[in-house]
């Protein structure tokens, strides 16, 4: 069995504040190797369930976070960016299930470090009129080939948001949120072991999974946090303005949704 496993870090026991997710600073330092070692138990988990082969998506920020060699050797590492795939690039590769490692809730959301993509400019993304955050956005996309998720670890408002989306995978609580910059947490050991059992348990229970699959157009609306970045994003022909902060589009696939999407993030940039 073939096992994608990506891995982002808000969802990362111990970590709650913007610091520790961005580079140039100490703290991001300590929870880039926190990331890590959960990555790890991720890995170790998917090979107590029976995996053969083991790719590890580095999904946060500049996909670059999480040193190479102190990444368990038995998988293989998947990072930089661009990449059309983002998030879960590896499915493309013939896997069989994927793992959500430090996820996190959605923008809007009451999690910790709650956003969807891009904090600086995109305020909410709905699809079909349903607000959506990222394990919602790959999950879907890796359904798109043939992919189903059977774990995903991070705080209690993320497992609420999406549980419904994928009711056969397994869980990981690592920490509980009392607002978007605070929390209780497990200990890193703690969370690690239970992310190591999860992963196990999610690869045992594959037969009952399913791929989340949307229809098709897929309808987005963004909604930015400013009605510059929606004036900067709708130089996009296609793209429809709903109001000061607030641009429609349809995509032919979740694929192509979350390439406009991440083409919006990247021309944010000029804006800050």
């Amino acid at each position: 069995m073939k096992i994608l496993i990506s891995v982002d870090i808000e969802g990362v026991a111990g970590v709650f504040h913007a610091q520790q997710v961005r580079a140039g600073n100490p703290e991001y330092e300590r929870a880039r190797r926190l990331m890590t070692e959960e990555a790890n138990a991720a890995i170790a988990g998917a090979f107590d369930g029976g995996a053969t082969e083991v790719w590890v998506n580095d999904s946060h920020g500049d996909f670059r976070n999480m040193p190479p060699d102190l990444l368990d050797p038995r998988a293989q590492v998947i990072q930089g960016k661009p990449r059309y795939l983002s998030m879960v690039a590896g499915v493309e590769l013939g896997v069989d299930g994927l793992g959500m490692v430090g996820y996190h809730s959605r923008a809007g959301g009451r999690g910790i470090l709650a956003h969807t993509i891009n904090s600086f400019a995109f305020a909410a993304v709905e699809i079909g009129g349903q607000p959506v955050g990222e394990a919602a956005l790959y999950g879907a996309l890796a359904g798109e080939y043939g992919v189903p998720v059977l774990m995903a670890s991070g705080d209690d408002v993320f497992i609420e948001e999406t549980k419904p989306l994928f009711p056969h995978a397994v869980f990981v609580q690592t920490k509980r949120a009392s607002g978007q910059t605070s929390g209780v947490s497990l200990s890193p050991a703690q969370a690690c072991t239970a992310i190591r059992e999860g992963m196990a348990a999610g690869l045992a229970a594959h037969g009952a999974a399913r791929p989340l699959v949307w229809p098709k157009p897929v309808a987005v609306t963004l909604r930015t946090q400013t009605p510059a970045l929606a004036d900067l994003f709708c130089q996009w022909p296609s793209f429809e303005r709903g109001g000061a902060n607030e641009l429609r589009f349809e995509a032919a696939s979740v694929e192509a949704a979350v390439r406009m999407l991440n083409c919006c993030s990247a021309m944010s940039a000029m804006l800050r």
